[in-house]
């Protein structure tokens, strides 16, 4: 795009509009409107095209502009549109817009015959040309072709595929009436098929492929017609302003009374079917007049007919009365049809109301039920038949009871209006199956050589709402995109090959992806649609929400709420979904998909019409049951997938496709309001994106898409070229021509038959050769310079080639003196060869011999013996080489000996082997004997360490036990214990008391005596006998109750001996209480004084005494001082010395607990002596290990990272061997003895060792982990230095000494 030249930049309606770059940003344009200057807007650069130099200038075919791009095609196609030049092509693909009026003389006779034969580009762009082209390549190629036809609604698809099949059946037709039928078919399908929307008066409803067969002399021999996805919800609803299918109308408009009378047919607004759309006809002024009052709608009469110069629904019913009868249908069966499409409109008008009964169902209305008979009566059904199927369904029990039990259901009011739509559209489609049947039978073939196709079926469309058909429609046409840039681009490669060009293969964006996210198995959303079908409860808002779990993060597919429109985002996500298609994104509203999707009746109304009294609505059915392969049972809604069908006619459509040539003929729409002469240009350029127009030019643009044969070119300038140029053949003159002009050679090509040019060039080219005639004369001068010299040249190249020859002579004359050379040579080698040959195995022979030296060298037996055997063969290898190069010996000669040799070497490599694998043997027999020793040691130390490990579980299950019952046995002890005390405190107490009134009644005695004994004084010849008599009434009264010490010192003999008897009594009672026991036990267990012995005394009666009970004595002893020795230094030492400690806080902490809580009791009893304890335990050796931290290192390691192990040997309750073991350092070992001093003082009870589970191990562990530290020297050390106390250890090191 060059400064101050036009483009064409976006336009809201236009599409495009010229005007020129003001300012170029980083990623859009100012562009300044050439229409409205002073005024500028901003662009996109991808969406600013350049612009011809003459705008206003149009071509036939689009590729002939020097600028290729979406612009320059809208511009082309406006211009040709306004001069009412309609057709257009693109290469090959014929773009139509629709003028909607009948241009003169464009489909005549005469056009058809002037179309007939001639090839494509000879004349101005027309459907004919591209039936024509057809015919030619199916004739030629002997080939079917297919012309596939699209274009959204009202685009003029139906009209071009007419003119398409009237143009073959003209021209090549074999005048027949076969040829009348096939082009009379079309208004047959059209009234059951076609339908006014609000973009089309007679848009198609249904896709079709229509064939016209030839024989084998390429005339026409019968037809075929097949079609695709009816749209089956416009028989029960239709949108404002649009109507049901023509069919109704016509009947309704056109029919005859009497005919009125027995269908029971009135005006469209009496139809439910009909009322809810557009109830006009289409009539011109003549038909609006013939037309009766009553058959008018009040919408007719207020607003008035419809206008289509093409549509008259009293005339077209009369034509296709006319048309039925050409293709063969009679009056029975064209009222059969008639009748048929009566009997749906009298069952949509079948009410319902509510039941009102318990049973929730609901009844057909009293003002239906003359509807309701009429329906039964055009039907051939029984009225009480059709009431009870449309109220109810029945139902076969498959369980729980007598199978087969048949269950009438009854339905509610929207299910019976959803049954009764539904059996209308059923019986509906298969009257347009047997219409398409019908018409297929009315031209009939025989045999068939090949076939052209033209496919009718919608383009793309989205609207602002689209459903479950536009959702299919546009599947169809991405599989029909892909067939088209396929086809496109293939033809375009074979035509390149097929003139030799050798340019590179162009590439296209491939929708293949879009396709797969339709119709891939299982996750595919057709597949998913069909999951939900078979669902109990399908609905529409899980299949939204399946296809967006099982698509997340897919290109093509997003939610709704992404939108660019406003209406879209207002969807919900379970409401629907967006798929990005090659023409663009468009919204599907997933509302009644499922509904849609499902072709099925209930088994009780299909039951119901396939029984009909009506053989041909029977007949309807029976066809349809016949072409099934589902067996339903009662009541049961089968499932008919219409998507999976779709996919499946359209999956052998594209296979009939593939298997044809093709050519495409891509509709246009010029506005919305259907009018001639007005071009929208924003949506024409939608329509051109969505057909792959753009994308065909980007294919052209990469390629050559204008292109000349030869003879054209030399025909169109020779007039042009004097007579000497004229003379030339065609090639070379088109060669001559453009060396002459200088053309770049990348603009353009030679093939073998044309010359291909890049977009534009070729244009450029026929600007020069037009151009004035002095330029031309220049150009002339150029052509005869070129001529000469290329003459020149061809002479240059005789003078080399003649030179080329002189070198030629002379590379063969030295190349004869080097085959002289080389056969005297051979001959040579052919007289020494044997004895070459005889050498040459010879020394393959010797080299052999390191291998030789090298087993020998491996040999461990018989070595010197092999070695002297190689030694000898290599000699005679030496010896027959000699013996070769000395003498002339023959070849039989050599091979005798050399054979000889290599069986000597053999047999003597067979030897080595043998004894090498006898050697192997050997090793490995060895080797499997010491891995059997090794493996049966093996086993034997496993087998001993899990019965040592057995015998280790069931040592610590014995100590647990011991434990437990020691744990038991204590606290019993202690239940005991309190127990004791308990009693003890009671009976002191009661002693207390008794004491304390003894000493009452004591110190009342004293009184009366004195009292007595101040009256005795006056009377003293009386006292004495009452004091004889008191003091024996006291002795024998009160025996049991002591008397004070005064009375006794004062009582004489007899008081004296009752005092005794008391303090006797009185020791019984003290004797049986446990605490006086427990003194006397004490009092007898101390049996030795030694708190007068020094320590030496001590430790020399523990090393030499055998008496037990001294031993232990002297063992309390020791250990009572070591207490109260570590007592006082624990309380004089300063606070910083702490880091000593002779076992782990919680024994120490256990022993403080002990010793506190004793004082706590009142009287507590005495233990038993330490010694009392050894003998009774016998000395036992118990082993211990618990978790130890010094003191010291408390505060430095808080996370307990330097955590050691104290392990203690007890001898008896004593403690023998002491370890301390921490990760850091070495390890503390003591004995008994040498360490007595930084060692445990406590005894085993007091250490409450015993009572804590998991402390005591195994004698074995403590010896290994004793051992391993050196406590074996360690202790054999203080041993022999007299330093270590006896002990069970000492005892067991000192026997295993000796």
């Amino acid at each position: 795009m060059e400064d101050g030249k036009p483009v064409w930049a976006p336009h809201p309606t236009d599409g495009f509009q010229l005007g020129t770059i003001v300012d170029i940003g980083s990623d859009s344009l100012t562009i300044e409107p050439l229409k409205q200057r002073g005024k500028t807007f901003l662009a996109p650069i991808n969406q600013v095209f350049p612009a011809e130099d003459d705008v206003n200038k149009h071509v036939e075919d689009n590729c002939s502009l020097m600028y290729l791009n979406e612009a320059t095609l809208l511009n082309n196609v406006r211009v040709r549109y306004s001069k009412d030049k309609i057709y257009t092509f693109v290469a090959n693909i014929l773009i139509a817009v629709n003028p909607y009026y009948d241009i003169p003389k464009l489909y005549s006779p005469e056009t058809i015959k002037q179309y007939h034969g001639r090839s494509l580009g000879t004349l101005p762009p027309h459907v004919y040309a591209i039936a024509d082209k057809s015919y030619r390549d199916m004739k030629v190629l002997k080939m079917s072709q297919s012309i596939i036809v699209s274009g959204e609604s009202g685009a003029g698809k139906t009209e071009n595929t007419k003119f398409v099949l009237r143009y073959l059946t003209t021209s090549y037709g074999t005048g027949q009436d076969i040829d009348e039928r096939i082009v009379e078919a079309n208004p047959l399908l059209e009234a059951f098929g076609n339908a006014k929307t609000v973009r089309n008066n007679n848009s198609s409803r249904f896709g079709k492929f229509v064939e016209i067969h030839f024989n084998g002399k390429n005339a026409v021999v019968g037809g075929f017609v097949s079609h695709y996805l009816l749209e089956k919800s416009r028989i029960c609803r239709q949108g404002p302003d649009e109507r049901n299918y023509h069919i109704f109308y016509r009947l309704c408009a056109g029919a005859s009374e009497d005919i009125r009378q027995k269908f029971h047919l009135s005006s469209p607004d009496t139809f439910r079917y009909l009322n809810r759309g557009c109830t006009r006809f289409f009539a011109n002024k003549d038909t609006d007049k013939e037309i009766l009052q009553n058959r008018k709608s009040p919408e007719y009469l207020k607003s008035g007919p419809l206008k289509d110069p093409l549509l008259d629904d009293q005339g077209d019913f009369n034509r296709m009365c006319v048309a039925m009868k050409k293709i063969g249908l009679d009056d029975t069966e064209k009222l059969d049809l008639f009748r048929v499409v009566a009997g749906v409109l009298n069952l949509g008008n079948i009410d319902f109301e509510e039941a009102g009964s318990t049973s929730g169902g609901c009844t057909i209305k009293n003002q239906s039920s003359q509807t309701l008979e009429n329906c039964a009566e055009l039907l051939g059904l029984e009225e009480e038949d059709l009431r009870v199927s449309l109220t109810t369904r029945v139902m076969l029990t498959t369980a729980g009871g007598a199978k087969g039990t048949v269950i009438k259901v009854p339905l509610k009011v929207e299910q019976a209006n959803n049954a009764r739509d539904a059996l209308a559209k059923a019986i509906y489609s298969r009257l347009f199956d047997h219409v398409v049947t019908r018409v297929n039978q009315c031209f009939p073939f025989d045999s068939s050589a090949n076939f052209i196709g033209v496919l009718d079926i919608a383009g793309f469309e989205y609207f602002e709402h689209n459903s479950f058909e536009q959702f299919c429609i546009n599947y169809c046409n991405e599989k029909l995109q892909q067939f088209f840039n396929e086809r496109i681009l293939k033809e375009e490669q074979e035509l390149y090959q097929r003139e030799g060009l050798g340019v590179n293969e162009v590439h296209y964006v491939d929708n293949q992806d879009c396709i797969d996210l339709v119709e891939a198995k299982l996750v595919g959303i057709l597949d998913i649609l069909d999951e939900e079908n078979r669902l109990p409860q399908p609905s529409d808002q899980h299949f939204a929400e399946t296809v967006h779990n099982k698509h997340k993060g897919h290109f093509r597919l997003t939610v709704p709420r992404k939108s660019k429109l406003a209406v879209h985002r207002n969807v919900r996500d379970d409401e629907g979904f967006i798929v990005r298609h090659f023409a663009g994104a468009v919204c599907y509203e997933t509302t009644k998909f499922v509904e849609k999707n499902n072709d099925a009746l209930h088994m009780s109304l299909e039951c119901l019409v396939s029984e009909s009294k009506d053989r041909f609505v029977r007949e309807l059915f029976e066809n349809s049951n016949n072409s099934k392969d589902v067996k339903q049972k009662a009541g049961k809604l089968s499932f008919i997938s219409v998507g999976n069908k779709f996919k499946t006619q359209l999956n052998t459509l594209l296979e009939k496709l593939r298997s044809t040539g093709s050519s495409f003929i891509r509709c246009i729409k010029p506005n919305l309001k259907m009018i001639s002469h007005q071009f929208e240009g924003a949506q024409i350029l939608s329509q051109l994106q969505c057909s792959g127009m753009v994308s065909v030019l980007d294919l052209m643009q990469g390629g050559f898409p204008s292109r000349a044969p030869f003879h054209e070119l030399y025909n169109m300038y020779q007039k042009y070229m004097p007579p000497k140029l004229t003379r030339l053949d065609p090639r070379l003159f088109c060669k001559a021509l453009f060396k002459a002009l200088g053309l770049n050679q990348n603009d353009y090509k030679f093939g073998l038959t044309r010359v291909f040019f890049r977009p534009g060039k070729f244009a450029e080219f026929d600007q020069i050769m037009k151009s004035d005639p002095d330029h031309l004369a220049e150009l002339v001068k150029k052509v005869n310079k070129w001529l000469i010299c290329s003459r020149w040249k061809k002479v240059q190249w005789c003078a080399l080639s003649v030179i080329k020859l002189k070198n030629k002579i002379l590379y063969r004359m030295s190349a004869c003196i080097k085959m002289q050379k080389t056969v005297r040579m051979w001959l040579c080698r052919r007289k020494h060869k044997p004895r070459i040959d005889g050498l040459i195995k010879v020394r393959k022979l010797k080299k052999r011999m390191d291998r030789f030296n090298e087993v020998v060298a491996g040999l461990k037996e018989g070595k010197q013996e092999m070695s002297r055997q190689v030694q000898e063969l290599d000699a005679s290898i030496d010896a027959l080489m000699i013996k070769i190069k000395a003498t002339v010996m023959s070849r039989m000669e050599m091979d005798h000996e050399h054979q000889a040799l290599v069986t000597r070497s053999e047999q003597l490599l067979t030897s080595m082997q043998n004894k090498k694998k006898e050697e192997e043997e050997r090793e490995r027999l060895k080797r499997i004997q010491e891995e059997m020793e090794r493996e049966r040691a093996r086993r034997e130390e496993e087998e001993q360490r899990r019965k040592q490990e057995e015998e280790d579980r069931r040592l610590k299950a014995e100590m647990e036990q011991k434990r437990k019952q020691e744990e038991e046995e204590r606290k019993r002890r202690e239940e005991e214990e309190r127990r004791i005390q308990m009693e003890m405190e009671q009976q002191l107490e009661a002693e207390r008391e008794e004491d304390a009134a003894r000493q009452t009644v004591l110190e009342q005695e004293r009184r009366d005596r004195e009292l007595a004994m101040r009256i005795a004084q006056s009377e003293a010849e009386l006292i004495p006998e009452e004091v004889q008599m008191d003091a024996g009434l006291r002795s024998n009264g009160t025996s049991g109750v002591p008397s004070s010490p005064e009375r006794a010192a004062a009582g004489g003999t007899p008081k004296s001996l009752t005092m005794e008897e008391m303090a006797k009594e009185m020791t019984e009672l003290l004797s049986r209480g446990p605490q006086v026991q427990a003194n006397k036990a004490a009092a007898g267990a101390k049996k030795y004084e030694l708190s007068k012995w020094k320590y030496a005394e001590l430790r020399d009666a523990i090393n030499t005494s055998c008496d037990i009970e001294l031993l232990a004595a002297c063992r309390e002893e020791f250990h009572r001082r070591l207490k109260v020795y570590h007592a006082w230094k624990s309380k004089n030492k300063k606070r910083n010395t702490e880091t000593e400690q002779r076992a782990p806080k919680s024994v120490t902490d256990y022993g403080k607990t002990r010793l506190m809580s004793r004082p706590a009791q009142q009287n507590p009893a005495p233990p038993i002596p330490a010694r009392h304890h050894e003998v009774a335990m016998n000395r036992q050796q118990r082993y211990f290990r618990i978790p130890f931290i010094r003191p010291g290192d408390q505060y430095k390691d808080p996370q307990n990272k330097k955590k050691g192990w104290w392990y203690a040997h007890f001898d008896g309750p004593w403690i023998a061997r002491q370890m301390e073991l921490h990760p850091d350092k070495h390890p503390i070992l003591l004995v008994a003895g040498k360490d007595d001093m930084e060692m445990c003082e406590l005894s085993l009870e007091e250490t409450g060792l015993t009572r804590k589970r998991g402390a005591e191990i195994l004698p074995r562990q403590f010896e290994e982990i004793w051992e391993r530290c050196g406590g074996v020297q360690y202790l054999r050390g203080a041993i022999e230095s007299r330093q270590a106390r006896p002990t069970y250890a000492t005892a067991m090191l000192q026997s295993m000494f000796k």
